[in-house]
């Protein structure tokens, strides 16, 4: 499937390059992928659909549902598509296989509605239980990528776990260079240093998207603001924060407070805000 889904990929960052509507598909303005809670609303309505169906309710609540499921199901896919896009190839594969699945589940339910706007009522309740069937199919492999393959998850260490309060030395500032990233251990974590005129930057190393070296990434200047790009999938976080400002990242990247004592070392901590 490596050929398709390299074609595919491509396809879809040329169509949809990085900016505004990509960083609404991937959700970075809610701080959260968007294509799971819309994959839950469409596949919601398709098992209620389901079990109106099961149940003989009244037909026309039965049709809206299926058409609520259909009209959701497009931007769905845009998300998807648009996070699919930018994932690992082991992740890919599977997310190809979960992208076939629901394809063909949304065109099994498209399939029911019609049917029964043209009066064939049995034949679209047996088209929207293999379409249920299909989507489960889906469902599952999207679950998969989520929870085993942690497609979506946020990858940035969690420092308030491993990091205890409180002030702790980090290296000397004469041991840093002017301007150029680095990258320095505290204790079970890997940091991302920056040594510049107003200071010393301090971030978590591992981009939340997939845990690419933020330190190898490119230095930029977004709107007035200092950034750092990961150097896997161009996420982007402000330095002066770690807020993201271009997906395909939705989480930010963990920041911590700096000091420089008299001696000159470099002392850090984790941020509270």
């Amino acid at each position: 499937m490596d050929t398709p889904i390299r074609v595919l990929a491509k396809a879809v960052r040329t169509l949809i390059r990085p900016g505004t509507l990509r960083d609404v598909l991937h959700g970075v303005p809610i701080g959260k992928p968007l294509h799971p809670p819309l994959a839950t609303m469409s596949l919601g309505c398709w098992l209620s659909a389901v079990v109106l169906d099961v149940a003989r309710a009244d037909p026309r609540a039965t049709r809206l549902l299926l058409a609520s499921g259909i009209g959701c199901g497009l931007p769905t896919a845009a998300a998807g598509l648009t996070d699919w896009s930018s994932l690992h190839r082991e992740q890919q594969r599977v997310g190809f296989v979960h992208l076939l699945s629901n394809v063909t589940a949304l065109g099994l339910f498209s399939a029911s509605l019609a049917a029964r706007l043209r009066g064939r009522e049995r034949g679209g309740r047996i088209l929207s239980f293999a379409g249920l069937g299909v989507g489960s199919l889906g469902a599952y492999l999207g679950g998969h990528l989520a929870y085993r393959l942690a497609a979506g998850a946020n990858h940035a260490p969690q420092v308030s776990h491993l990091v205890p309060l409180g002030w702790h030395d980090l290296c000397r500032l004469k041991e840093l260079p002017e301007g150029r990233p680095v990258a320095r251990r505290l204790g079970y974590i890997q940091l991302f240093v920056l040594r510049n005129a107003e200071g010393v930057t301090v971030l978590a190393d591992r981009c939340p998207h997939l845990a690419g070296p933020l330190h190898q990434g490119r230095l930029v200047v977004e709107k007035g603001e200092a950034c750092v790009v990961c150097p896997w999938h161009g996420s982007t976080f402000r330095l002066e924060d770690g807020t993201v400002k271009h997906g395909p990242a939705t989480a930010p990247a963990p920041i911590f407070e700096t000091r420089i004592q008299r001696d000159g070392t470099v002392q850090v901590r984790p941020s509270v805000t």
